[in-house]
């Protein structure tokens, strides 16, 4: 227990809360860079909140092997975002048509069995284009109503 006059001479500090995933975080924009501020356009202001989802550019599109239980291909991408960092995407859906310099949009959300994936590209939007003859939960996969 913390005698009075050092809480007097240092005070409590505050926790730091960890940060899931460092690549939605904070815009790299020359003004703001040092301060770690997003522009949310509704509000009209700078926050200090991550964003939802960040566009990118593929660098290498490949597969890779899942952890220990299982066993297939998974097809992965790595991806330049706007705030210039460097981050590994898992492709969800069977085939799709990216390839290097393909513009990507990218979410959170992690593959379990693939080892450092925490992110996800979005079917649907840019050049990541629909998950063909997807006929249920085709929201996730950008698939078009079937006529």
């Amino acid at each position: 227990m913390a005698r009075v006059s050092q809480l007097v001479r240092k005070g409590r500090s505050k926790k730091r809360g960890t940060v899931r995933y460092k690549g939605l975080n904070f815009s790299e924009t020359t003004k703001y860079k040092q301060l770690q501020f997003n522009y949310n356009s509704i509000q009209n202001k700078f926050t200090k909140r991550s964003n939802p989802l960040r566009r990118g550019v593929c660098i290498a599109v490949f597969t890779r092997t899942p952890r220990k239980p299982n066993s297939a291909l998974r097809k992965v991408a790595r991806v330049r975002l706007s705030n210039k960092q460097e981050i590994t995407a898992y492709i969800p859906g069977e085939g799709h048509n990216l390839q290097e310099h393909s513009v990507v949009l990218v979410r959170a959300g992690r593959r379990p069995d693939l080892p450092g994936v925490k992110y996800q590209i979005v079917r649907g939007r840019y050049d990541a284009a629909g998950v063909e003859g997807r006929k249920t939960s085709r929201s996730l996969y950008g698939a078009k109503k079937p006529k």
